[in-house]
């Protein structure tokens, strides 16, 4: 069976020997190893840091003799981003970059990332082959609920449900009564969105007096944030759609490093492009499949920016055998949390260092802060309270307004995401002998 026909029936759990998700394992190591070996000579002689730190170690790319040594390479973490921005870690002439994406970083620069024409072929086949894991094909009609932009995440499922040869319809994000109408009217068969907003999304469509149910809507592919299995089946009991997670992050190529198929028992890791391992967070040694750790990601044929052995912070377990549905590819357990204090919000990624860089611009507060995060009708709040000077908080009326529309401006600017701003008086929030209790987590699963 040919790729075309797995796009047109959604037949995607046959054994068609032109689809990669379905190469025997032996075939897969063999090109897995001649693509590690090309994707560390290009980031050897291409990207200077990652140069620098090879030959700290001694190491050659000559030396990279099979996927075992892997682990001999340096990693890569967020902050390599961070320190080379904008354009340091890329491996290609800007002549040959056709996109640029970007993420926030801890500092209030973005983290970017960027793409070649390839790069982006190769992000729209890996969506290609999610989408169809997931039964969708062409002729569904899917909407887009993930934000446009800077983001990954929109144009990512767009290119990806384009190359299904779906009819696209994308909406971005907000404006919820809109997104309902479309859903009804378009007549849209599935939904790419975080699965936060879709809980927001069903409880608003009982308001308008729509059911879910009655909709032609029959699958949801939902990521951009850890989801429960109890999330899960709260939106299927609700939408009678069935629901999926699918994973990625901007860093390695955006949405599409991996996702479930229809027997749900794993995200399977496209690891012809993503070679993944699990490491102990805290020593990163490598750890051995059923055991869990730190996910990082080698991507094996990014051109415009390879990561090697990337930290995703993400903690998760390669699941041991093959999946029911046959492919070869191994499989990740559900992320439910990270290893760092990286907060995600409505599929924006926050930190509570970025929310102290904002508030410390602010004359009348006081180095003490708190984010408080709850869940209201399936979307997820946050709120920061402050602690302001007695005087100020003693002030008029007018000032205290002034403060806090300030507070507010400059979280605005530095998350990239509305959250609440709430002032308290000086000593009100509890204070700690040890390191400071940030965040207070009070979402519930």
């Amino acid at each position: 069976m040919k790729m075309n026909s797995i796009l047109e029936t959604g037949a995607a759990d046959c054994h068609p020997a032109s689809v990669p998700d379905y190469t025997p394992v032996a075939e897969l190591r063999k090109l897995q190893l001649q693509r590690l070996q090309a994707v560390v000579t290009r980031a050897w002689q291409q990207v200077k840091p990652f140069r620098a730190r090879m030959d700290e170690l001694g190491l050659k790319p000559e030396e990279i003799r099979s996927l075992d040594d892997i682990v001999r390479l340096p990693f890569t973490v967020k902050c390599d981003l961070r320190d080379n921005y904008p354009f340091g870690l890329f491996a290609s002439p800007m002549k040959d970059v056709v996109r640029l994406h970007a993420s926030s970083g801890t500092t209030g620069k973005p983290i970017v990332v960027a793409y070649t024409r390839e790069d982006v072929d190769v992000w729209t086949s890996v969506l290609v082959r999610a989408l169809a894991g997931c039964g969708l094909h062409r002729g569904d009609i899917i909407q887009v609920a993930y934000g446009y932009g800077l983001f990954t995440g929109g144009l990512g499922a767009h290119y990806g449900a384009e190359g299904l040869g779906a009819a696209v319809v994308p909406t971005s994000g907000g404006h919820a009564d809109r997104q309902i109408m479309l859903m009804k009217d378009f007549g849209v068969t599935a939904m790419c969105c975080t699965p936060t907003y879709f809980l927001h999304l069903i409880d608003r469509a009982a308001e308008l007096g729509v059911n879910m149910k009655d909709l032609p809507l029959r699958a949801g592919v939902f990521g951009a944030e850890p989801w429960t299995e109890s999330i899960r089946q709260h939106i299927e009991a609700q939408s009678s759609i069935e629901a999926f997670d699918i994973y990625g992050l901007s860093e390695i190529i955006g949405p599409g490093v991996g996702c479930e198929c229809r027997r749900h028992q794993g995200l399977h890791i496209f690891e012809d492009h993503f070679y993944p391992e699990i490491v102990d967070s805290e020593t990163g040694e490598p750890l051995p499949d059923g055991m869990e750790g730190e996910l990082v990601l080698t991507t094996l044929s990014k051109q415009a920016m390879p990561m090697i052995r990337y930290r995703t912070r993400d903690i998760t377990t390669i699941l041991p055998g093959q999946c029911e549905c046959g492919r070869t590819l191994r499989r990740i357990d559900r992320i439910g949390r990270r290893s760092d204090d990286m907060l995600i919000i409505r599929g924006v990624n926050v930190f509570p260092s970025q929310v102290e860089t904002a508030l410390l611009q602010i004359e009348g507060t006081l180095p003490h802060y708190q984010i408080l995060l709850t869940r209201e009708q399936g979307l997820d709040q946050m709120e920061v309270q402050v602690e302001i000077t007695p005087q100020m908080f003693n002030d008029k009326i007018g000032a205290m307004q002034g403060l806090h529309k300030s507070l507010q401006d400059a979280l605005d600017r530095v998350l990239g995401i509305r959250v609440r701003v709430a002032l308290v008086e000086a000593n009100t929030i509890a204070r700690s002998e040890g390191k400071a209790k940030r965040v207070i987590d009070r979402r519930t699963s």
